[in-house]
């Protein structure tokens, strides 16, 4: 079966192929596919392009959240110092005892 002319401009010719899908080629004659078959289509309403769904990110107030990381921030380096003195002198008593 050969393709029926839909539609045709100074820039290019849309035609219906056999298998009821479309053609399009550019005024050389040039098959016409991807994002621009696809965007030429859906302007003459010959088409319809839906856009992938985009997951729903939900973000429960990251500034409530900020606060009590800076504070807990604030709060780990007197710890980490800490802990750090205490360890230091128990393990030189440690070694001299192995």
């Amino acid at each position: 079966m050969a393709m029926k002319l839909v539609k045709k401009t100074a820039e290019y010719s849309i035609y219906k192929r056999g298998d009821e899908r479309y053609a399009v080629k550019d005024a050389n004659k040039k098959a016409v596919n991807g994002e621009e078959k696809a965007r030429i289509l859906s302007a003459e309403d010959l088409i319809k392009v839906t856009l992938a769904a985009k997951p729903v990110v939900e973000e429960e107030a990251p500034v409530a959240e900020a606060p009590a990381e800076e504070t807990a921030a604030e709060e780990a380096p007197a710890e980490e110092t800490a802990a750090e003195e205490a360890p230091a002198e128990a393990d030189p008593g440690a070694k001299e005892e192995k």
